[in-house]
């Protein structure tokens, strides 16, 4: 129940998401419902596909997790190590610098680093699902962009390096909560020391 669960919220969260690349249709349900009433919907079905992804996860995890494969322990300390750059990435696509001007969409390239390093460290089948589905995502999104006459980003005034900086402690930090705190409270998985 928990994987259909799981499911079912990755349809939603990223299906909502992925509507956002298709421009045509994203601007008819825009001018259908008025911008407002568009971002209100929006919001409602990412947090409704959120909520139901961690739900899903949860109960797929403690009814027994599904092995398809078992990771070598040394992917476990690359994922590790891989976070530490996903995390400052995506600091770096709020916190415009040199990094976001050369990579174009950082908070993408953090998505799939994070997706990437989580599938090495995780052979079952909710956390592939999981990771691949968000990795797919990203990879699609990015190809869109390619072919997209917009941006499709939020206007942030781009700084320069000292905007890097702020956003590599920034990263920093939010590396060490998620590593210490974050992971072993609310995911139930230590990562570091484990």
């Amino acid at each position: 129940m928990g994987l259909l669960v799981l499911i079912l919220g990755l349809v939603l969260f990223l299906g909502i998401h992925v509507l956002t690349t298709r421009r045509e249709l994203r601007a008819g349900l825009v001018k259908a419902m008025g911008e407002g009433a568009y971002k209100g919907v929006y919001s409602l079905v990412s947090v409704a596909g959120l909520v139901l992804i961690v739900w899903g996860f949860g109960h797929y995890r403690s009814a027994g997790m599904i092995e398809v494969w078992t990771p070598p322990t040394a992917f476990k300390h690359i994922t590790v190590a891989l976070m530490l750059p996903a995390v400052i990435l995506v600091a770096a696509s709020y916190i415009r610098g040199r990094i976001y001007t050369t990579l174009k969409h950082p908070m993408l390239a953090g998505v799939k680093l994070w997706a990437f390093a989580h599938l090495l460290a995780n052979g079952d089948l909710g956390s592939i699902i999981l990771f691949g589905s968000f990795l797919a995502w990203a990879v699609y999104d990015r190809i869109s962009l390619k072919r997209r006459s917009d941006p499709g980003a939020p206007p942030i005034p781009v700084g320069g390096l000292t905007n890097d900086l702020i956003a590599i402690a920034v990263g920093v930090v939010a590396y060490l909560a998620l590593a210490f705190a974050f992971h072993p409270v609310v995911i139930g998985v230590p990562v570091m020391g484990a």
